[in-house]
């Protein structure tokens, strides 16, 4: 499969995360485990036949074959899965939008609560900020979470986003929520020591010569 979608090949390694795509193999284990707090965009299709959890775990995997089907160079979401002492804990996303005339990439992730707390968040953001900051030439990085969500704004904070202003939206839940949002330039970034492995077949799936 990878002759045909080398991104499959791709590794980011720093500390003790590696970050893989994900694959169709993950999805039965890693939507069984997907906790409550993940949330969705609330724009949605929920359905009545499910419960809230079967409809979360529908749409994370809705997510994932959505972002293999709408691919383009200049659009493109990758879903990482975060590995952490062989196993699956979670999930780090990279997403691009109009990626080579702004150059600016987003990111969302989650974590099963049995490993948070021991500094996977922040090793699996460092590297994929690394992979964007330099395989992919990015020159900036947002991000956002609820006002609420502290374990996320304090990795934000962490790994050297700055605050970039708050808006308000209507949440999973149907709550209206204030969320922080985060930029970080590659100006500011200080670089990290991240193993990079199978990058250079992927290079003209992010619109660069191969």
């Amino acid at each position: 499969m990878n002759e045909y979608w080398p991104l499959f090949g791709l590794r980011l390694a720093f500390r003790d995360v590696l970050l893989r795509p994900l694959t169709e193999a993950d999805l039965p284990r890693l939507a069984a485990v997907l906790p409550d707090d993940v949330g969705h965009d609330p724009r949605l299709a929920m359905y009545p036949s499910q419960t809230y959890a079967a409809n979360e775990r529908r749409l994370f995997c809705q997510g994932y074959w959505k972002a293999l089907g709408t691919w383009a160079p200049e659009s493109w979401v990758l879903h990482f899965a975060v590995v952490h002492e062989g196993e699956p804990v979670g999930v780090q996303t990279l997403e691009g939008d109009d990626f080579p005339a702004l150059r600016t990439v987003d990111s969302a992730s989650w974590l099963v609560p049995g490993v948070r707390g021991r500094g996977l968040g922040v090793a699996m953001r460092t590297a994929m900020l690394q992979f964007a900051f330099g395989e992919l030439g990015a020159v900036a990085a947002i991000t956002s979470a609820t006002t609420a969500n502290a374990a996320s704004l304090g990795v934000s904070r962490r790994v050297g986003y700055a605050e970039n202003g708050l808006s308000r939206i209507v949440d999973t839940g149907g709550d209206v929520v204030d969320l922080q949002h985060f930029r970080l330039t590659a100006g500011d970034w200080p670089g990290a020591d991240v193993t990079v492995t199978g990058f250079p077949p992927c290079r003209p799936w992010f619109g660069m010569a191969g």
